[in-house]
């Protein structure tokens, strides 16, 4: 293939089956010189996001989000969010919101050469309904009367064809005549359907007289109660793909067995005189599907509903607006759809592929600082009482730009906080912290050797004590004469910052808790959150809720944007340094 493709621009490189398939058109030129309605020339790629607002977005639709808005970046197109609201009983004005605010903070938007593509399905409802009517007088549609069980039997199996509708022959006025009494309100929910007239015979069940508009008598978040007839999905994504000028419609895999009915409808439709050709075109790939989550939104709901998360938002919740209040980041979204890549066939992955990217996003510019998590008393005896001496430290990793000329400091004084793994009274073999008579290094401070420790009345260790050596200070010519295997992090009792800490997990422990009809909520990780009181270095009193640090020593920590109930700052855990999970 040349590497000028026929809009002047060079093709990236083909890294799935898509991009091959576009990379054909536009050497070929399938969709070269469409115009707009208004005579203006369209680009060659114009893909959608088509959402129907009726939950919060999760990890699975980002993965279509990062493909559909990737695609047309990379091809010098255009993709468009469209809200597919053409079901009033389950959609909301507050799901449109947070659909747009995902989309928006995961680095996409829908403006192109000064023009918005921000499109409602409802506001095609006009087109849909004129649609339905020219089908019924091609006699390509009827209104049927079969409620929805005797449709169901009529239906046939893959093996067996479809029974005839007893009103399949229906007169075409007389079917004109009901759809229009259908739409002025006269009559009942689940009264009367209107259906395709294709195939009751086809081997493809989509295909046997689907049902292409129902009665609902519903208000619409964005119609109000203009309507009471409403078309089903099949119907509208073509019309809504075709009246967009979309080119390539990439949908997920469990749609491509109605791409018959898609293509049947706009072909039809194109030769009514509704639309021109090159007609948009449907491609699948295989949805997202990551080990340890659920992404139904019912039972997501359910998990909302039943308070056993705290909310849509909840950090450990696979919705964006989870995602990013447990920390992860747009670019560690994007950088893991990329990772994946789209492929036709369904598989697995493993929720480390999504938290290794945000590592890999947030290890060369995450700001460090020092957290004590489980905090043990550590005394300096040695240390002059009421003093305190500054230490200091990189703000930023090696790698980081501002790395040589950016520090942050903080003091060290007589009575420090020490991870309480940090001392053992009786150490086991190859350990190399604190015990009686072991000398170690307090990060970025002085070396130290530990002389004993103080118990409770049950023999619980409270404190533990040590003697400093003043000319051991790092950065100092004389730390270079210390030679210690045990690097300890610390803070200082007295400047410490103290902050509830919110340790997150995964909220399932079986990688597929919903699969083969497994009762999702039997799979809940009963350790999925741990709230404990931490103490942080002073600096991390300026952060500000979403800012992420590095907690050294323990992982990734976003400041969250919830205050606790006792007025300390809160900081979420997004994930550990290491991949942990089940080892």
């Amino acid at each position: 293939m040349s590497n000028e493709l026929k809009n002047g621009h060079p093709a990236p490189p083909s890294t799935n089956f898509l991009r091959g398939i576009i990379e054909a058109d536009l050497v070929s030129g399938t969709y070269a010189d469409r115009s707009d309605s208004q005579g203006q020339p369209l680009p060659q790629v114009v893909t959608r996001f088509p959402p129907e607002p009726n939950g919060y977005l999760h990890i699975g639709h980002a993965k279509s989000i990062c493909l559909n808005f990737g695609l047309a970046r990379d091809y010098a197109g255009r993709c468009h969010l469209r809200f597919d609201d053409t079901n009033p009983e389950k959609e909301d004005q507050e799901y449109v919101d947070t659909i747009i605010d995902s989309v928006k903070w995961l680095g996409f938007d829908w403006n192109k050469d000064g023009q918005t593509h921000l499109y409602y399905a409802s506001n095609y409802f006009d087109v849909m309904y004129a649609g339905a009517q020219s089908l019924i007088k091609s006699g390509l549609a009827y209104v049927d009367e079969q409620n929805a069980e005797q449709m169901r039997e009529s239906r046939g199996t893959l093996t067996e064809p479809g029974k005839d509708s007893p009103w399949r022959n229906r007169p075409a006025d007389e079917s004109l005549r009901l759809f229009e009494e259908m739409r002025d309100g006269k009559h009942a929910d689940g009264t009367l359907i209107l259906r395709a007239r294709i195939d009751m015979a086809s081997p493809n069940m989509n295909l046997r007289d689907p049902a292409i508009y129902r009665i609902r008598h519903a208000t619409h978040h964005n119609t109000g109660d203009k309507w009471c007839v409403y078309p089903m999905y099949s119907y509208a994504h073509p019309i809504e793909d075709a009246l967009e000028n979309i080119s390539h419609s990439i949908c997920t895999l469990e749609f491509e067995d109605q791409r018959p009915l898609y293509d049947w409808v706009l072909e039809r439709l194109s030769d009514a005189g509704f639309f021109k050709k090159p007609l948009p075109h449907q491609y699948e790939f295989a949805r997202l599907n990551l080990t340890y989550i659920i992404t139904s939104k019912r039972k997501l709901k359910q998990l909302v509903d039943e308070k056993i998360v705290s909310g849509w938002d909840d950090p450990r919740m696979p919705t964006i607006v989870g995602l990013r209040r447990r920390g992860y980041t747009p670019e560690a979204i994007r950088l893991m759809c990329d990772r994946t890549g789209a492929s036709k066939n369904n598989s697995w992955i493993d929720y480390s592929i999504l938290e290794g990217a945000l590592r890999d996003d947030l290890d060369p510019k995450a700001p460090r600082a020092v957290a004590v998590l489980r905090p043990l008393k550590l005394i300096i005896d040695n240390f002059p009482e009421g003093q305190s001496i500054d230490c200091s430290a990189p703000v930023y990793p090696p790698a980081h730009p501002q790395h040589d000329s950016e520090h942050r400091h903080f003091p060290i004084t007589r009575e420090l906080w020490i991870e309480r793994e940090d001392f053992m009274e009786v150490p086991t073999k190859g350990y190399f912290r604190l015990f009686p008579g072991n000398k170690v290094r307090l990060r970025y401070g002085y070396v130290v050797e530990c002389t004993g420790c103080d118990k409770d009345e049950n023999g619980n260790i409270i404190a533990v004590h040590c003697s400093y050596f003043e000319d051991s200070k790092s950065g100092t010519e004389g730390s270079s004469n210390y030679k210690v295997k045990g690097n300890l992090h610390w803070v200082s009792a007295e400047h410490a910052l103290a902050a509830e800490v919110r340790l997150y997990d995964r909220l399932f422990s079986d990688p597929h808790p919903d699969a083969g009809g497994k009762d999702f909520l039997q799979a809940l990780n009963p350790n999925s959150k741990e709230v404990i009181t931490a103490y942080l270095e002073p600096t991390l009193k300026s952060a500000k809720p979403g800012d992420i640090y590095q907690f050294e020593r323990h992982g990734y920590f976003v400041a969250d944007r919830i205050d606790s109930t006792d007025g300390k700052p809160v900081f979420n855990r997004a994930v550990t340094l290491k991949d942990s999970w089940g080892k």
